[in-house]
């Protein structure tokens, strides 16, 4: 049985269309890096990976599908649950009404499904549906519902174990079963009191079962954290000596894979900083239900915690969401706030009155002064297994001004997996050369066998960051067009922290040492500026200054010596909705044999000199 019904995922395509049509404001052609022969698009690691995967995917695939294999996921009989760990992220009670109305409303679509019939012998609209679907993001918002919505949750629950009691690569597959095992998890113990005996030892049974599974091979270095912690917490949840097992086991291997996973700046591996927020409160999760237990929290958990905490810390805008770069949206104000509840500078009174910190996170610069924040991507792309988010975005812009998140991405996360060509160079705040990309995610068989990692040639950035006498000096360079163009791009930022000013120069230079002659003479650039939703633009008369106005009405000066100055139109994901915004477009053209400069300035609207 599949869980997509004739739902057919869409290719790894990276073309600029939506719908059939094109994404406005970006290039209309495909935007791909151009392969020449010999060139090794892929990097050396993936031939590797193709070997690795083509011999273990189909034997698991196999052994799982055997009709016996559900008799090795028993073990001993789990009779009651011992803890109710508290889910930390907050939950809307809608959806929740809508379950128990018949409607799930997930990733944008609807099923309508009445009581007593369930979702699960149903084709999802969508495959985003489908995996928030059997992830049971829906099972928190239903359990807000009382007494009436604990039982329609175990009704649901139950149905899907009888429809999907046989492992099947989408349903049991580790990314949804993880998220799926602590949902059930934080719910198991209020629906098991509002079960008869029976539903009880089935729920703790199927319980059990996926904890397990969650233990066994596939699942991959980049969700490794995410899949043990979730089965430390079902372990938690499982009374008894079942599971005592699960969770010590799980608990010993979790600490390789937080080493691994999350950064000592307090970053996380992919660079994303929702991933950082969602490992966060899972730990939460888990160390609330040791504490139920009156188990003591692993050093390796407590210490990621406080890294982590640490990290989002510096990367939360003063809009209370978090920078969006590497495959990571904005998330919340209020999930990020409840992820920051335990932090000490959250419950310090001094807090809002504190200048914004300056410092990096695996590569995401911040500078700030009393009125602008300024996030910067420092660092290359993450490749191999954790490139599958990753975006080709380098020294990209995230400014908010005030708490108006003004510059920003096209917001871009794995759940868009139909949305492929927002991960590009184009989609974000930075510069392009020829419309270029200077990655792309990998499609064909070798993406769907490994999934849609990022590849293409190495980026190598570097960065210097200054501070003192009331200003910040931020540069940043990057090789990645060496290639096509015998360039390299370098982005100086100066923030005055007095004037709440930020003054840039974008250059392009040839490469150092570059023996090989490049036949372009010319390179067309395009410096863009992605502006958030709702962000007001407009173009003044001198056709070089544009007033930018956010949400709370103040307003801002664009400035630039750039030859072609456009507002256009784009697009932005949020919550994985497509949302149309405007974009600021500097076009012009630079010689690859010399060098080029294109200044521009951000600065509070009122100030002398402004445009009429």
């Amino acid at each position: 049985m599949s869980p997509l019904g004739p739902f057919a995922p869409r290719g790894q395509e990276t073309t600029l269309d939506v719908a059939s049509g094109q994404i406005p404001g970006l290039p209309g052609a495909p935007v791909r890096t151009p392969v020449r022969s010999g060139d090794t698009i892929a990097g050396p690691g993936l031939w590797p990976a193709i070997a690795g995967r083509l011999a273990t995917r189909q034997l698991w695939i196999e052994l799982y599908g055997l009709p016996g294999y559900g008799l090795t996921l028993g073990g001993g009989k789990v009779t009651a649950f011992a803890a109710t760990p508290r889910d930390f992220r907050p939950h809307d009670p809608a959806p929740g009404r809508n379950v128990l109305a018949g409607r799930f409303m997930l990733a944008g679509a609807s099923m309508e499904v009445e009581a007593p019939s369930d979702p699960w012998n149903r084709p999802s609209p969508s495959r985003p549906f489908a995996v928030e679907l059997h992830a049971f993001a829906w099972l928190p918002g239903l359990m807000a519902q009382g007494e009436r919505g604990a039982r329609e949750a175990l009704r649901l629950t139950l149905a899907w174990a009888d429809a999907f009691a046989r492992w099947s690569p989408f349903a049991w597959g580790p990314e949804i079963l993880a998220r799926r095992v602590v949902n059930l998890a934080c719910g198991a113990r209020r629906m098991g009191a509002v079960a008869t005996e029976a539903e009880r030892l089935k729920l703790a049974d199927s319980l059990a079962r996926q904890t397990r599974q969650l233990l066994r091979p596939p699942g991959g270095l980049a969700s490794r954290a995410e899949r043990l912690t979730a089965a430390a917490i079902g372990g938690c949840v499982l009374a008894g000596a079942p599971g005592q097992a699960l969770r010590r086991r799980a608990l010993g291997q979790l600490d390789g894979a937080l080493k691994t996973t999350v950064q000592n700046d307090g970053g996380h591996a992919s660079r994303s900083p929702e991933a950082g927020l969602e490992l966060l409160l899972d730990l939460l999760t888990l160390d609330d239900a040791l504490s139920q237990l009156s188990e003591p929290t692993p050093e390796s958990v407590s210490a990621a915690i406080g890294r982590l905490t640490q990290g989002l810390r510096l990367l939360t805008l003063p809009d209370g969401r978090l920078a969006s770069f590497q495959g990571g949206g904005p998330s919340s104000a209020e999930r990020v706030a409840a992820a920051r509840a335990h932090d000490d500078e959250v419950a310090s009174a001094k807090v809002d009155s504190a200048p914004s910190p300056i410092g990096t996170v695996t590569g995401l610069t911040r500078i700030a002064s009393p009125l602008l924040t300024i996030v910067a991507d420092a660092a290359p792309p993450a490749r191999g297994a954790w490139g599958a988010g990753s975006c080709a975005q380098p020294m990209a812009l995230e400014i908010a001004c005030g708490k108006d998140r003004l510059v920003t991405g096209s917001g871009w996360t794995p759940a868009s997996t139909d949305r492929q060509a927002l991960r590009l160079t184009p989609a974000h705040s930075t510069l392009t050369l020829g419309e270029r990309s200077l990655n792309e995610p990998l499609g064909g068989w070798k993406g769907d066998l490994l999934g849609p990692r990022l590849v293409g040639p190495p980026i190598h950035v570097t960065t210097d960051l200054r501070d003192g006498d009331g200003a910040v000096w931020l540069e940043m360079e990057h090789d990645g067009w060496n290639e096509l163009f015998g360039l390299n791009h370098q982005r100086r930022l100066y923030l005055d922290q007095r004037l709440d000013e930020l003054r840039a120069e974008e250059k392009l230079f040839p490469t150092p040492g570059r023996k090989e002659m490049v036949r372009q003479i010319a390179a067309p650039y395009a410096i863009r500026f992605h502006l958030e939703p709702g962000v007001q633009a407009s173009l003044a008369r001198d056709r070089r200054s544009i007033l930018l106005r956010g949400a709370s009405g103040r307003g801002w000066w664009f400035r630039t010596d750039g030859p072609d100055v456009a507002i256009e139109p784009s697009v932005h994901i949020d919550a994985g909705l497509t949302r149309r915004s405007l974009q600021i477009v500097v076009r012009g053209s630079a010689r690859t044999d010399s060098e080029s400069k294109i200044r521009w300035k951000l600065s509070p609207a009122g100030a002398s000199g402004d445009p009429t």
